[in-house]
């Protein structure tokens, strides 16, 4: 009976534990960087830290600015939202980036992610501006922090 009992407590335990990152609250829920509430399905961000918790913002450009304050081994997931596809996020570590100022964002960076580098290009045919992988991107950011 105490291993039935002890089974029980293991199984709550494990069930009550959240693996996978938080939604975001779109229309209530603040930008960890910079407060503005996040209501944009096309721009929002995300990373969640090893320990499981979750960091909402409103845009890329605010998850970047907010990922220089941190040690970035903590981290174990960032995401981004597809703009071609409002409120799905990809791995932002795969995603191709493209700045360009007839895209804006809700920072005024003009930066927004694309699922892959097809829609993205895509994209830069109609709107001009320079593409990123996530490394160039960074490395942009920590160059210039042009954000």
């Amino acid at each position: 009976m105490k291993s039935l009992a002890g089974i029980l407590v293991l199984v709550l335990v494990l069930s009550s534990c959240n693996s996978g990152p938080k939604a975001i609250a779109y229309g209530s829920e603040g930008c960890h960087f910079c407060s503005m509430t996040i209501v944009d399905k096309q721009h929002a961000a995300q990373f969640m830290t090893k320990k499981g918790r979750s960091y909402s913002f409103d845009a890329s450009e605010c998850m970047l600015n907010y990922m220089r304050d941190i040690d970035l081994e903590t981290v174990a997931l960032y995401r981004v939202n597809n703009y071609t596809d409002p409120g799905v996020f990809v791995d932002a570590t795969k995603a191709t980036y493209l700045i360009s100022e007839n895209i804006p964002s809700p920072m005024g960076a003009f930066l927004t992610a694309f699922s892959n580098e097809e829609e993205a290009k895509r994209a830069q045919l109609n709107n001009s501006g320079t593409l990123y992988t996530w490394p160039e991107l960074k490395n942009q950011f920590e160059k210039d922090n042009p954000f």
